[in-house]
């Protein structure tokens, strides 16, 4: 063989193998492992799809019907740690987080509760799951109320849990509660993101109470939250909350569950304006 020749066969391996790593380089990047994982038991596992422009990450279980959980302000998927063993007997279980938060890709937008609702919508497609179980507590269930109205075809069945729906029922009142002044707080373009960043477990202690939550969970959930991106992203969320009005003005109907404290009343107050207004829902009374 010339010396041109083997010149030739060099050059062109040195191209195979630079294109196989670009190849590589581009594939789904390698899953982070939650080592939150372990407090399940066994038969789960942590994974992420790649659905409706970015990147959900969820933890799967059990067999049998399927169970959507959906997390709230200002949790992660690990929110349902405790009762997805239990569920796990009888169900799928699939706890997922919210686009931008935790272990899920941000975006520079998408974050109304309508295209969070496809997100969660095509995690089910690519899971292949059918007639599922769905249940948003907080901003999870602003998600589950758009989910039941956008895809009534695939909702076995919807619950909200401690979920006011933005331009249903009392949310005028909602906004203007002292109790609930973070809404036009994070509302407020930049600012927060420069108050919170470094000070998460601070803050978010301030939603979790002691009695319930302990000093590993808020940092936890400190945590999913503290990436500037991850932070930007729960901001956004509310952000949209004027958007989900708009798509919640328009009256469809589907059979709807909420739950909700005694003690909370705007909550109370939103599930009978439910129960009025969407045919079948049925409002269920937390005993506080």
């Amino acid at each position: 063989m010339r010396m041109y020749d083997r010149w030739i066969l060099k050059l062109l391996a040195v191209f195979v193998v630079a294109a196989c790593a670009v190849i590589q380089g581009q594939s789904a990047p390698r899953q982070r492992i939650d080592p939150a994982l372990a407090t399940l038991g066994g038969g789960f596992v942590s994974d992420s799809a790649q659905v409706n422009g970015t990147t959900l990450h969820y933890v799967r279980g059990g067999t049998g019907s399927a169970v959507i959980l959906v997390h709230g302000f200002p949790e992660d998927w690990y929110e349902y740690h405790r009762v997805m063993p239990l569920l796990a007997k009888q169900f799928t279980v699939v706890a997922v987080d919210l686009r931008g938060i935790g272990g899920s890709a941000e975006t520079a937008g998408g974050y109304d509760a309508a295209n969070m609702a496809e997100d969660v919508h095509q995690l089910v497609e690519h899971l292949h799951l059918e007639h599922v179980y769905l249940v948003g507590h907080d901003i999870g269930g602003m998600v589950a109320y758009a989910f039941a109205r956008r895809y009534p075809e695939t909702s076995r069945g919807v619950m909200m849990l401690d979920a006011p729906v933005p331009g249903i029922g009392p949310w005028d009142a909602v906004k203007s509660n002292p109790f609930i002044w973070h809404i036009n707080f994070q509302q407020t373009p930049d600012l927060p993101e420069q108050l919170i960043a470094g000070r998460e477990a601070i803050y978010l202690r301030h939603f979790l109470d002691r009695d319930t939550f302990s000093d590993a969970d808020v940092a936890r959930y400190a945590r999913a939250y503290a990436a500037p991106e991850h932070l930007r992203a729960a901001l956004e969320i509310y952000r949209a909350f004027p958007a989900n009005e708009k798509f919640n003005a328009a009256e469809r109907d589907q059979p709807v569950s909420g739950a909700g404290s005694r003690r909370k009343l705007a909550f109370r107050e939103t599930h009978a304006k439910l129960r009025r207004s969407v045919t079948g829902s049925r409002v269920c009374k937390r005993q506080d």
